[in-house]
């Protein structure tokens, strides 16, 4: 053996390896990029239908050319309580279809015969992206400049690696010793621990059709090698739900058993027809269908296994979650009051799909002002009735609102150095900051309000029925406008905005009137000094509140950057 050559061999494949790995990462993020508002509403209609949930998920990770980084997404919108586990596991179902669409672009690139190969010819992408992204001016210019290196490089780690699968093919000890290890279950297990230890199905595919087209192995040795990276596709899932609540280790399993289940099935067949039909396999049968082509026979026997393992599974879906349910119960949750805070539409996992995570920082933001405005009435209803009943409830809230207010800043921080995000998302994000900050004042001056309150009462004193019926005037201009600010703020309307800036100046007419009123209503003894005191720290306190909504409204003027790029 000549160990020099060996060595070469296994250094050019880890070359190629690195490179393949990298371009994946590079073409998933600006794929990602580029199509992030696709996402988004492709997550967004997951829905009870199972093939709606299929379809998602192979489209979802044909966009983004992972199933990894689906089915983590996938596992943080389970562990966020956005989806149900039956809406996860059609999900997964269709990442398995899409990831297929990587094994035939390679399998495309591995024509060419003594003219230019496809390989050289897809390389070259590499250069004409660089060049693009390098000297693009336009950011939309320079994400499809990444792309197309990232396409590029795929076929440049191919090259290198198919490049050693060739000096390997001349070793005979080599040959002698893939040639011998013919047993199923022991490619199926060294498929899966390859593809674990890497951490990509594609980059295992890609070895074993590189393997098939030099003759390494056998179609059959590919066969179950690739089989065996779907088992191994799932240590990505399962790293992820790890780490996470029930909801997302249940999701995990889902995907390992799917993928398990798939392979002992296509085994069970392939050996029972294997006995019935006088030794034929998969690889007789797609050697077949497109002779000549052993990576077509590979690539197509991999989209058949994934599509065909979909449809069996798929009215099976209710007994696999259920199933599933079984294996992990849930535990016994600790008594509501006792619950630490969280936010409820992103978590650690969304930090890996940084396009849809994005989009989840706007969900979370909703509900904080959902939560801010809440208290605001809660602070009115107890200093207009000096009812106390709710005031655990406002504090409880209000202490969230502390929470939400430290930990989305956090998390935008964090998710705003991803790479993966279009121009308008890291504009958006840049807005979320003052957002929040001004969600969090507003549930401050509810505060103040239920302060004031706690004054009166202690004074044995409330406030006149006039006074009271202009705080109700006030407070329903203020939910007017509350109203116009989420639906500018949801959906970027410009129109809304305008009706936000008209009922702002309302408001602070009211509270012009309300300090006029004031002073009438002391001059003529029908309010004291002391009350008026806190009076007119109220309308104070909801001018402001109005202001800060008016910000959180006025944040969508900075999206108009984006038409400019």
């Amino acid at each position: 053996m000549d160990l020099n050559t060996l060595l070469i061999a296994i250094l050019t494949l880890l070359s190629g390896i690195g490179i393949f790995l990298i371009a994946c990462q590079m073409m998933s993020s600006n794929l990602e990029a580029a199509s992030s508002d696709r996402l988004k509403k492709l997550f967004g209609k997951a829905s009870s239908s199972k093939m709606l949930g299929v379809g998602v998920g192979a489209v979802s990770t044909a966009l983004i050319q992972s199933s990894g980084a689906t089915t983590v997404m996938t596992i943080g919108f389970v562990n966020a309580g956005i989806i149900s586990l039956y809406q996860a596991a059609t999900l997964i179902f269709g990442a398995n279809i899409g990831t297929t669409v990587t094994a035939q672009i390679v399998a495309l690139g591995m024509f060419g015969g003594n003219s230019i190969s496809t390989t050289v010819i897809f390389s070259a992408f590499a250069g004409i992206g660089a060049f693009m992204a390098m000297f693009a001016k336009k950011q939309a210019l320079k994400t499809t400049g990444g792309i197309i290196t990232g396409f590029g490089m795929l076929f440049v780690g191919l090259s290198l690696m198919s490049g050693s699968m060739e000096a390997f093919a001349a070793q005979d000890s080599v040959k002698s010793f893939l040639a011998s290890i013919r047993n199923p279950l022991l490619l199926v297990l060294i498929g899966a621990i390859l593809t674990a230890i890497i951490q990509s199905s594609s980059v295992m595919t890609s070895i074993a059709l590189a393997m098939v087209v030099t003759n390494l192995i056998s179609l059959d040795q590919g066969i179950m090698l690739t089989m065996g990276s779907n088992i191994g596709s799932c240590v990505v899932a399962i790293l992820a739900g790890i780490t996470s609540g029930i909801n997302a280790r249940r999701t995990a399993l889902i995907h390992l058993l799917f993928n398990c289940f798939g392979v002992a099935l296509f085994m069970l067949v392939g050996a029972l027809v294997g006995i019935f039909t006088d030794g034929i396999s998969y690889g007789s049968i797609f050697a077949k269908f497109f002779p000549n082509a052993p990576q077509t026979q590979l690539a197509m026997f991999h989209t058949f296994f994934n599509t065909v393992t979909v449809a069996v599974m798929l009215p099976l879906t209710r007994p696999l979650v259920d199933t599933v349910c079984r294996l992990l119960p849930e535990k016994k949750s600790a008594p509501a009051g006792d619950e630490p805070f969280h936010l409820h539409y992103v978590n650690e996992n969304m930090l890996s799909t940084p396009a849809v995570a994005a989009g989840q920082v706007r969900l979370e933001i909703l509900r904080m002002a959902d939560m801010a405005m809440d208290n605001v009435d809660r602070s009115l209803d107890i200093i207009t009735t000096l009812d106390f009943d709710s005031l655990d409830k406002f504090r409880k809230t209000e202490e969230e609102l502390d929470y939400m207010n430290r930990a989305l800043v956090d998390y935008v921080v964090r998710l705003s150095g991803r790479r993966g995000l279009s121009a308008a998302d890291r504009i958006y994000l840049s807005t979320t900051y003052r957002s929040v900050r001004d969600l969090e004042r507003i549930g401050d001056y509810a505060e103040n309000i239920v302060e004031y309150a706690t004054a009166l009462e202690s004074m044995s004193q409330k406030f006149s029925e006039d006074a009271q019926k202009e705080i109700g005037t006030l407070r329903s201009t203020i939910h007017a406008l509350f109203d116009q600010t989420i639906k500018a703020y949801t959906d970027g309307d410009f129109a809304a905005l305008e009706q936000a800036n008209i009922i702002e100046e309302k408001t602070d007419d009211l509270t012009e009137m309300m300090e006029e009123s004031h002073i009438r209503r002391l001059s003529e003894g029908v309010c004291t000094p002391a009350v008026g005191a806190q009076y007119l720290s109220l309308s104070s306190d909801l001018e402001r509140i109005a202001d800060h909504l008016i910000n959180v409204a006025k944040s969508i003027r900075r999206t108009e950057e984006t038409d400019e790029d």
